[in-house]
């Protein structure tokens, strides 16, 4: 088993900041690759940093690349700049939801 190139404090956050799961996220990427004249493949609906968010909640940690890593910490940037620290439900925007739900955080969902 190789070594893990991801430290403990980004491996906890990026799961801590990640609220749903690869499921939810799927079927969200899913609906926002949906519109009314076409719609995308499900693979390929939604954003493409949705989907690396996705490839990372698949792997074990001893398989995080150095791009994995990079995603890993947009991914903690972007919503714990978007969110208060304590990361507790809040309503706020539809379009603000959305966008953080694109990289797998929901807003009204406790973490």
């Amino acid at each position: 088993m190789a070594d893990s190139i991801v430290d403990d404090r980004l491996w906890e956050d990026f799961h801590r900041v990640v609220n749903m799961t690869s499921a939810d996220l799927r079927a969200w990427l899913a609906v926002q690759g949906a519109g009314e004249e076409t719609e995308e493949f499900p693979d390929q609906a939604g954003s493409h940093l949705g989907h690396r968010v996705l490839q990372i909640l698949g792997k074990r940690r001893g398989d995080v690349t150095p791009d994995d890593v990079v995603v890993m910490e947009q991914v903690v940037e972007r919503v714990t700049d978007q969110r208060r620290a304590d990361l507790e439900p809040t309503a706020g925007e539809a379009a603000w939801r959305r966008r953080l739900m694109n990289v797998g955080h929901d807003p009204l969902k406790s973490v």
